[in-house]
């Protein structure tokens, strides 16, 4: 593990970038930034036109290491190349900016009040491959609906399983499990979470370490104990659904937690602004979301 990139997760100020979106989420990201899925034709241009997107956002001057310690990459990002760079070489060599890997495949279907990621038989392939390419860690995401304990309990168990596999290949895992900030138990879904992950943390070995990325508590600084706790490099948040000024001002009120926003992120960027104001959008947007991470 590179350990110019973990004291710089560690330590710095700022945020981690979401750029993960997948191929489900894909034509939604695309829809928001003025593409609309008639303007283009299969999957192949679709990920061309995401990964153009993309590009313009890593390239912006606006887009450094000065506000946002890391990215987290979707697969396909990862095999390409920014300015004739591999993506992960071009986001720590040229912006200094520490890089993830989504490695889940999605969500299977409801049980239990939760959504467990599908397999992942490749695994231990793709992390081979990140490692090589230069990625730091990676990203995997389940969903949490209800307070359903049972459920919960298996959602923290399959996230640890996978986190042991990804640290033994030497990689940094991000613990997803998202709790959906419209479920009508929202809070009791947090408690019960909040338990199952206390108790897996202090089972991990002494010299490993995961990070989480959670969402925006119904109870501000509900995460201060996993902020504190020797088994957490860091503590994330994900919007989640908030738009970015909602989603700003909840984080600014958990202390030591910071964001990692994906489509409040994009927030108000447009295929068709000119360079000029797509850096200038993008700014603001950066600036608005490293100061409520700043808490």
């Amino acid at each position: 593990m590179n350990t110019q990139q973990l004291e710089k997760l560690r330590s710095a100020k700022g945020f981690i970038a979401a750029l993960d979106q997948s191929g489900g989420s894909t034509p939604k990201a695309l829809s928001l930034y003025g593409i609309r899925p008639e303007s283009y034709s299969g999957d192949q241009q679709m990920f061309d036109l995401m990964h153009a997107m993309r590009t313009r956002i890593m390239a912006s001057p606006a887009f450094s290491g000065d506000r946002i310690v890391g990215a987290i990459l979707f697969e396909q990002t990862m095999d390409r190349n920014i300015e004739e760079r591999g993506s992960a070489d071009y986001l720590w060599t040229v912006k200094q900016v520490v890089p993830f890997l989504k490695v889940d495949k999605g969500l299977a279907e409801e049980r239990d009040g939760v959504q467990l990621m599908k397999p992942m038989p490749d695994l231990d392939a793709l992390l081979a491959l990140a490692r090589g390419k230069g990625v730091f860690g990676t990203k995997m995401r389940s969903v949490v609906k209800h307070a359903d304990a049972r459920g919960i309990a298996d959602v923290v168990e399959q996230q640890f399983a996978i986190a042991r596999q990804i640290l033994a290949a030497g990689l940094m895992p991000i613990v997803e499990p998202e709790v959906d900030i419209h479920a009508t138990d929202k809070a009791d879904a947090e408690r019960l979470l909040t338990t199952a992950l206390l108790s897996h943390l202090d089972r991990l070995l002494p010299q490993e370490q995961v990070m989480l990325k959670l969402t925006l508590p119904s109870v501000d600084n509900f995460y201060a104990d996993f902020v504190a706790h020797p088994k957490v490099l860091r503590v994330l948040a994900l919007s989640g659904g908030y738009a970015r000024e909602q989603a700003n001002r909840l984080l600014s009120r958990n202390h030591g937690v910071i964001a990692s926003f994906s489509r409040a992120l994009t927030e108000g960027l447009g295929a068709q602004q000119s360079q000029v104001e797509f850096d200038r959008v993008l700014d603001g947007s950066i600036a608005s979301i490293y100061r409520a991470s700043l808490t």
